[in-house]
């Protein structure tokens, strides 16, 4: 048997299956004792989902889920094959972010410009190829910002239980 490759009747006899609401395992099961194959459970679930035969995640068994009135089961041949789709709220596109800015401003000073007494905090690289600098103003004791920018970062009325030490930076090169 090759992998990958499944015979239209193996195909047909997992959708029958499937549609009888049997789990994956046990179409497996079902398949090779009627046809001699040796597929797996994760072989059967795959092929499932290439012929769109997912079952809704939230269904543990045929037995404890709610089937309709006039349906035999969850997963009647009446019924179409159920899509793994994501929920509608992920299709929608997300609102715009409004961030928080102080009136300040940056020296954009590079990483390897900078010193100890520095603020540390990034402006830039949002783009592909974008540099990234540092704001470089004079950082509050214990602190890796400049006064403006440690409020930015820091909870209204939660004092840091952080101390500040140094940072060791490592330059890496690209090849």
């Amino acid at each position: 048997m090759e992998p990958g490759h499944w015979p239209s009747e193996h195909s047909d006899a997992l959708r029958d299956y499937f549609l009888k609401g049997m789990s994956y395992a046990e179409i497996g099961r079902q398949i090779n004792a009627r046809f001699g194959t040796a597929y797996t459970r994760s072989a059967v679930a795959g092929r499932a989902k290439r012929l769109g035969l997912v079952a809704p995640q939230w269904v543990m068994s045929p037995s404890i889920a709610p089937s309709l009135p006039g349906e035999a089961g969850l997963l009647s041949p009446r019924r179409p094959a159920l899509l793994n789709l994501p929920p509608k709220s992920a299709l929608k596109p997300a609102a715009q972010v409004k961030l928080r800015c102080v009136g300040v401003q940056p020296r954009l000073v590079q990483l390897v410009e900078l010193t100890k007494a520095d603020c540390r905090y990034p402006y830039g690289g949002d783009k592909d190829g974008e540099e990234i600098a540092f704001c470089g103003h004079p950082r509050q004791p214990g602190s890796s910002y400049c006064a403006p920018h440690a409020r930015l970062t820091r909870r209204s009325g939660a004092a840091s239980a952080r101390v500040a030490g140094p940072v060791v930076l490592r330059l890496v090169s690209a090849a």
